[in-house]
């Protein structure tokens, strides 16, 4: 993983939780800059894209660190939960 969002994936693939809430501000700070406007203003941002279209570079900082993104926009934070190949199958 390298790019703009590289310190996120770095933060969430070494903690042990599965289970990580942040703010948009903790994640500001991890990043060392603030969040596009489309991430505080649009759920999507953090949705990543649909297959088969390629990721964006925010969604691969969590998916490459085995991780699903889920905004609140209201309390300005992220929920992001660790998922495994195993679970991909369980929910087919």
């Amino acid at each position: 993983m390298t790019g703009e969002y590289q310190a996120l994936h770095k933060y969430l693939q070494d903690r042990f939780a599965d289970r990580i809430v942040l703010t948009f501000g903790e994640i500001e700070d991890l990043l060392g800059f603030a969040l596009p406007e489309a991430a505080r203003m649009q759920p999507q941002w953090w949705g990543g894209a649909d297959p088969p279209a390629p990721r964006s570079a925010q969604a691969d900082a969590w998916a490459l660190a085995s991780r699903t993104a889920t905004v609140n926009m209201a309390s300005r934070s992220v929920v992001f939960e660790r998922h495994s190949p195993l679970d991909a199958r369980r929910a087919r």
